[in-house]
């Protein structure tokens, strides 16, 4: 074959795969349009209303034309009525008058992005691009504190082999930059093995200390960082995706224990005596929950079969008692703000 043909033959095949891709998209938003139209209305709410009071901010999975976008109900009613902000995130995270974004923009080169914006969704006040798809995003108590997770390789936690990114970043200041570049404190010696991935961070109320995950050899292990010094330190073995309650007494993360790789059970950690305690949510959760209070956690769960798009939000003591309760319907990545 001539080196003409063979371009000839590249150039169709390319054609085609472009074609095939764009027949894709064009099938799959008509799809999500034809499920929009055949839902029920989504009650709403005037966003200034829900803004006057305290409330949950969360990425709005109701079939309809807000799908994905950042929506807000008032905590005193998270089942009621939704008021839309006119921002679309695959993750989403609140605090005090601020909002977390993390975006994807699916073009023929898909590109991803961080941006800080006020609680309407207006004026950015920070906008950073991601090294990739985005996955785990939480602010300080005070908005001035972002730290963002992303997949460099694979796509989900539940992969044979990834690679992820995790940035915290001053809102309006310089970045503090990845945490693979701090200092590794295991067992009192300074380690740095070149496996190392890092995720999930959660801050406590001083703007200095945080927890997160650290991974290497297969192994996961909660870390509490110092901003200040720029060092983490090994606390707790087995523990993925931590979420600090707001006292700061207590950390529920993800477990795997002896299951299967790919699912985890959701347990609680006591920082100052080390005790676990499994909660009564016995699904697998692949979540970095959020405290509603003291005594309760909410988590994104997706529904199963052709309902997969669909996510609810729902609740669970974390004291190991009761049962989960639905909170939000068609919801996802809550943020309670007070």
């Amino acid at each position: 074959m001539s080196n003409r043909v063979k371009l000839i033959s590249l150039a169709v095949v390319c054609l085609l795969a472009v074609a095939g891709s764009v027949s894709y998209l064009l099938n799959s938003r008509s799809n999500q349009q034809r499920a929009a139209q055949a839902a029920a209305p989504v009650a709403q709410i005037g966003l200034s209303t829900v803004l006057a009071e305290p409330r949950i901010i969360f990425r709005s999975t109701a079939p309809s034309d807000h799908y994905g976008s950042v929506a807000a109900v008032a905590l005193s009613d998270p089942a009621g009525p939704r008021a839309f902000i006119d921002t679309q995130c695959d993750r989403v995270y609140a605090a005090n008058q601020r909002l977390l974004c993390l975006s994807s923009d699916r073009g023929l080169v898909t590109t991803y992005a961080a941006k800080v914006l006020a609680v309407n969704g207006l004026g950015s006040l920070l906008n950073v691009a991601l090294a990739g798809v985005p996955s785990r995003a939480r602010l300080s108590r005070d908005g001035q504190l972002a730290a963002t997770t992303s997949f460099t390789q694979g796509d989900s936690y539940a992969a044979t082999s990834f690679s992820t990114r995790t940035v915290i970043d001053r809102v309006g200041g310089p970045s503090l930059g990845s945490l693979e570049d701090f200092k590794l404190i295991h067992q009192g010696k300074s380690i740095k093995p070149v496996d190392r991935n890092y995720w999930g961070v959660t801050f406590a109320a001083d703007d200095n200390t945080f927890y997160a995950t650290v991974e290497w050899a297969n192994h996961t292990w909660l870390v509490r960082g110092d901003l200040a010094t720029r060092t983490v330190v090994t606390l707790h073995e087995d523990a993925e995706c931590p979420s600090l309650s707001p006292d700061g007494s207590q950390v529920v993360y993800k477990q795997r224990g002896t299951l299967p790789k790919g699912s985890w059970r959701l347990v609680s950690y006591d920082l100052a005596t080390g005790t676990v305690t499994p909660l009564a949510e016995t699904h697998s959760l692949d979540d970095q929950v959020e405290w509603l209070d003291n005594q309760h956690v909410i988590y994104g769960l997706p529904r199963s079969g052709n309902a997969a798009a669909i996510s609810d939000v729902w609740s669970v003591p974390v004291d190991g008692t009761g049962a989960p309760t639905l909170l939000i319907p068609q919801a996802w990545s809550p943020a309670v703000v007070h």
